[in-house]
């Protein structure tokens, strides 16, 4: 995502050529629109965005304001056609360019998103995020090009030749059976095929940069490292069921959802054992707060990663157990439709978030005798 604060700056300086001058139409709700960004109200920008737009229709910083509105609340259809008749207005306007082509990256579209960039790089030549996100793109299209592939009506699994064949059909086995049984606990399943991608493990950190910890990645698309998988299938069962969730709940809810709730997700319908998980956690000196696990573990410290992902499993475990899966179903729709966590949290569940994070592990710590 290209960062909100850039964006900002850049109509900041658009505003502000602008003063001392009769102000056109619709600035004011421009200057409201951007005020709700930073302040989350999104569907509130979109409204005050499409007002202005209609006040100065050729006005392509508009369009990118709406687009970024869009995208934010995870209409990226929207977002992408908006962000498209931006640059059809202007298309040196860089911004869009650099937003709408990491959209339509992380749509799977890594050709498309590559002649955006091409066509933005030839206005700004210099834009050291052109020339990065190009340069790894043309990386990773040049590999995914020799790939073969092989397919269902659900997913499909690209691999490098025909030693990973063997390797490929189990993938895809193994992707359909998470598709049916974590599609049926949650009574949700994705709209669109999923691609994975199978890479060897030097393949994988030079495509994804990931942390050594990660045993897969999804970012609109599968992408794992084999590691011998063909010897150790449950583990790559395990991994596959893992990622195939978070294509799930990205399908529910593009934005929202903090990590402690998609990764424990994804943990609980690994295989369900969490035993592993109740002995860290039981034994851990001290946890790491929810709130803090809300935006990401790449922040922690690494020797907390484990920690975190027993936590956010377990804590996931506690509300299914509760409440149900379906529940948290709601929630994710919930956030979906624009509501904050806490008060999605507190609508669906008969205790509120606050004190859920209170008393959440108490059983836990009580059962290891802390």
């Amino acid at each position: 995502m290209i960062p909100i604060v850039m964006i900002a700056v850049l109509l900041s300086l658009t505003l502000l050529s602008e003063q001392g001058l009769a102000e056109p139409p619709g600035v004011a709700r421009e200057r409201a629109a951007w005020a709700a960004i930073r302040n989350g109200k999104l569907e509130e920008a979109s409204r005050l965005f499409t007002e202005a737009i209609a006040a100065r229709p050729d006005d392509a910083a508009l369009r990118l304001g709406a687009g970024l509105a869009e995208h934010l609340q995870g209409r990226e259809g929207q977002a992408r056609k908006v962000l498209e008749d931006a640059l059809h207005l202007d298309p040196k306007l860089t911004a869009a360019s650099l937003l709408l082509g990491d959209i339509v990256y992380r749509q799977g579209e890594v050709d498309s998103a590559i002649r955006i960039y091409e066509v933005a790089l030839a206005f700004a030549p210099n834009d050291p995020q052109l020339q990065s996100k190009l340069e790894a793109w043309r990386k990773e299209a040049a590999l995914h090009g020799s790939f073969q592939h092989t397919l269902n009506s659900h997913f499909t699994v690209l691999f490098e030749g025909p030693a990973e064949q063997e390797l490929a059909a189990a993938a895809l086995h193994a992707l359909e059976s998470a598709y049916w049984r974590i599609g049926t606990a949650l009574l949700a399943y994705p709209s669109n095929i999923i691609t994975v991608i199978l890479y060897t493990d030097e393949q994988f950190r030079d495509i994804t940069r990931s942390p050594s910890w990660a045993g897969g990645v999804y970012d609109g698309t599968i992408r794992i490292p084999m590691r011998e998988a063909l010897n150790h299938l449950p583990q790559l069962e395990k991994v596959l069921a893992h990622e195939f969730t978070h294509a799930l709940v990205r399908s529910l809810s593009p934005r929202g959802t903090p990590t402690w709730m998609d990764e424990g997700l994804a943990v609980v319908f690994e295989n369900g054992d969490l035993r592993w998980a109740e002995k860290m956690v039981g034994k851990a000196p001290s946890l790491i707060p929810l709130p803090q696990l809300h935006n990401g573990f790449l922040i922690l410290p690494e020797d907390q990663v484990p920690l975190a992902y027993a936590e956010s499993a377990l804590a996931v475990r506690v509300l299914m157990d509760r409440s149900g899966a379906l529940t948290l179903t709601m929630l994710l729709k919930d956030l979906d439709a624009g509501q904050d966590f806490a008060t999605a949290f507190d609508h669906r569940f008969t205790f509120s978030y606050l004190e859920f994070q209170r008393v959440w592990y108490e059983p836990l710590k009580a059962a290891s005798g802390q």
